[in-house]
């Protein structure tokens, strides 16, 4: 388990790196359209791209984190077996979508590889896509090892963090 601490760790320090990069490009892009009045035909795509990858970079965080939305109204008021059920069928369901992404997003990326980006030449499309399986193999080791310490009755809250109930004030 230390190890996949560590791993999500560098999956969230790459995160903030990409953030940082983002805001970076996006002010370059500004700088040079209303300072220089000459805008940079690369930028809007490429923010674009780094914006994707920080958002799917970002789902698998806070997906260890336990931090997405619930809606744990009726959940909090079972008793443990039934909770620990409606755990684990969310957790399926979890698994589920991820296989699905990390599938097709595989798909995705070997099909698109040889692409390039429109705006910039030197960026293949399969790298752009490969947040995909990525992103999506990550959550989906989470969620199974999730899953695992739901069944065998460990705890599941995995990553230290209960679940996220919406409120800014948390």
């Amino acid at each position: 388990m230390r190890w996949l601490r560590r791993l999500i760790t560098l999956v969230e320090w790459w995160a903030v790196l990409l953030l940082a990069g983002l805001v970076v490009v996006v002010c370059f892009g500004v700088f040079f359209r209303y300072v220089l009045n000459s805008s940079l035909s690369w930028y809007d795509e490429f923010a674009s791209y780094m914006l994707v990858w920080l958002t799917f970079y970002g789902m698998v965080v806070a997906d260890f984190q336990r931090r997405h939305i619930g809606f744990e109204l009726l959940v909090d008021k079972l008793a443990p077996t039934p909770r620990r059920i409606v755990d684990g069928l969310g957790e399926v369901a979890v698994l589920g979508f991820q296989f699905v992404l990390c599938y097709y997003g595989w798909v995705l990326t070997r099909t698109m590889a040889d692409e390039t980006a429109i705006s910039l030449a030197w960026v293949k499309v399969g790298w752009i896509n490969s947040v995909l399986p990525i992103s999506g193999a990550l959550v989906l080791l989470v969620s199974a090892m999730r899953l695992a310490g739901i069944v065998s009755g460990r705890s599941d809250n995995q990553g230290g963090h209960a679940t996220w109930s919406g409120s800014s004030s948390e």
